[in-house]
């Protein structure tokens, strides 16, 4: 009685699972790795280094406050939104049409309200325009 002979057969591995988890965790660390980056971005505002005094004879103050009121001078506005803001605008700047607009934002003030007030600026045709900040101490990052 002949009995068969065992052949030498070679172990296989098979790599597809092993060459998808590889995969996965490449894409998974190409991700994080660029949100780790965003997030290391830090923005201090609104200070600034070349900060100086200007005397400009005739200018209107907006004040932002970081609750989000607007203050147009003394006075506050009655709401945030931009039509009463460009009507409040257009009042002060028609007894002086030369005069500058000085924004000045709380730091803590939403970004949203900052680009309200220099659109509602633009609107009005106001050309003489600067924001408010105060001067570095050097004490920052």
């Amino acid at each position: 009685m002949q009995l068969q002979t065992e052949q030498d057969e070679e172990p296989e591995i098979n790599l597809t699972s092993l060459i998808d988890v590889v995969f996965l965790l490449l894409i998974f660390f190409m991700v994080s790795a660029t949100f780790e980056r965003q997030a290391l971005l830090r923005v201090v505002l609104p200070e600034a280094s070349t900060a100086r005094q200007e005397t400009v004879p005739e200018r209107i103050d907006l004040v932002i406050t970081e609750t989000g009121d607007y203050f147009l001078g003394e006075q506050m506005l009655a709401d945030s939104r931009k039509p009463t803001l460009e009507l409040a605008l257009r009042q002060a700047f028609e007894a002086d049409p030369e005069a500058a607009l000085v924004i000045r934002a709380d730091a803590g003030a939403r970004h949203e309200l900052v680009v309200r007030a220099l659109d509602a600026a633009a609107a009005q045709g106001i050309s003489r325009l600067s924001i408010a900040t105060v001067e570095e101490d050097g004490s920052g990052p």
